[in-house]
């Protein structure tokens, strides 16, 4: 394993890690995303670690930090070595996340280890069906999801626009209603609240934290996971056994912050889908004359979804420490090392994948992506994402109602197009679609 050089650790710092963790890790500052956008930041730093590979090898790079043992992962044969390896000896419970994520759910499985880990992910995925496509709940969740999109679909058909704003307001609405209950739908404040500890969180050695912001956000959590309304996943939490470890309520506010990047993820997915004709008539046929009351899978808008996401990656870096010595092509790296791989520039990298800059849902249905450590929108091994299903079966089946009645052309003049490549960054904020009715299936 190599070491890069004084010079080389302070470009990676300054075109990598820095903007990184400058647009907000757990919650974006749209400021700064815009900023990175304009600058084409993502591909500037996929240059940079395109240039550190061929000068050092694709093995992990170790950077030289005071305060911290560094390496990032540069090939995708190492991320297959780190997600598979998790948590042992490659623990998700990295020093980065302890500091930031125990701000407001400090028993959260990701910041676990041990019995303790291996005791809430097994409530997380019992509470989110990981395994099933459709959840035990999904026609419950559906009617849900339904309802608001039929709202989000008036007020479109009244000005012919769309936009992030009001879509995320209709979105949050679905987020509270499936995780907390139809009692929270319009809750703003505990969404306001969260989002309050996790730009707090962003700042995570930096900023004491917001301990009245946070006793707030559990009296509210409290109440709803106490009268576990029927339908919600709260009610599953109430239901599902527990251990003396598995501290239920700190596993909720995973769940409420991840579904907003998912948001993020379905509306990118759909300025593709109005920007590339032919995946839009492959959707649009995939959803007429389907009664989208009942739940079921949608396997070419999950494949959309999950490839805006290979585009854009909401988790921009996947961390891990490592929990004992390991020998890495010879090198030893001691406990406590951390490992970093950088989505932005492995689910791109044009040097491994033809389709790099592409929008190409293809590589969702045909196996291809299964078989590449490149393409982990939802991390993989025994570490990825247990909601994954959950997420794929609201965002399809949102998408699937807005498509199903409107059609959508892009008009905030992103270049999104088919003949060039896609950007590396693409804030969702300044993305606004103009919507014509389509006639009735």
């Amino acid at each position: 394993m190599n070491t890069a050089s004084v010079a080389d650790t302070l470009r990676i710092g300054a075109l990598v890690l820095g903007p990184t963790v400058a647009r907000g890790v757990l919650a974006r500052r749209p400021r700064v995303v815009r900023l990175a956008e304009a600058a084409d930041a993502d591909r500037r730093a996929g240059r940079l670690l395109q240039r550190m590979r061929a000068k050092y090898g694709p093995g992990p790079l170790m950077l030289r930090f005071p305060v911290r043992r560094l390496a990032l992962v540069l090939s995708s044969d190492d991320v297959g070595r780190v997600l598979a390896g998790s948590p042992e000896p490659f623990a998700l419970a990295s020093l980065e996340k302890r500091k930031a994520l125990g701000r407001f759910q400090p028993h959260g499985v990701l910041i676990s280890t041990g019995a303790d880990r291996a005791e809430r992910r097994a409530f997380n995925e019992a509470v989110l069906d990981t395994a099933q496509p459709v959840h035990r709940y999904g026609e419950t969740i559906c009617v849900k999801v339904r309802e608001e999109a039929e709202l989000l679909r008036e007020q479109i058909g009244r000005t012919g626009e769309l936009d992030w704003d009001r879509f995320r307001v209709a979105w949050w609405r679905v987020i509270r209603r499936v995780v907390l209950g139809d009692a929270a739908r319009d809750d703003h404040e505990i969404s306001d609240l969260l989002t309050t500890l996790r730009m707090n969180a962003n700042w995570s050695y930096a900023r004491p934290p917001r301990r009245r912001v946070r006793r707030r956000f559990a009296e509210r959590l409290r109440h709803y996971l106490e009268e576990a309304e029927p339908g919600s996943l709260a009610e599953l939490v109430a239901r599902t056994p527990r251990s003396d470890r598995t501290e239920p309520a700190d596993q909720v506010p995973q769940w409420l912050f991840a579904f907003e990047p998912a948001g993020m993820a379905a509306y990118r997915a759909l300025a593709l889908l109005a920007t590339h004709p032919e995946q839009a008539r492959r959707a649009r046929e995939e959803v007429d004359g389907r009664d989208l009351e009942r739940p079921q899978e949608l396997p070419f808008l999950r494949a959309c979804v999950q490839e805006s996401v290979r585009l854009w990656p909401t988790t921009m870096a996947v961390l891990r420490d490592t929990t004992t010595e390991t020998v890495w092509d010879g090198t030893r790296m001691p406990a406590g090392t951390g490992l970093l791989i950088h989505t932005p520039f492995l689910q791109r990298d044009e040097e491994t994948l033809p389709y790099a800059d592409t929008f190409a849902p293809w590589i969702w249905l045909d196996g291809t992506a299964q078989e590449s450590w490149s393409d982990i929108p939802f991390s993989g091994g025994p570490g990825e994402c247990p909601g994954r299903n959950l997420v794929l079966l609201t965002t399809s089946c949102f998408l699937a109602m807005l498509i199903q009645r409107h059609d959508f052309r892009l008009v905030s003049g992103q270049p999104l197009t088919y003949a060039r490549p896609l950007p590396r960054t693409l804030e969702p904020f300044g993305l606004r679609l103009r919507a014509r009715p389509r006639a009735a299936s």
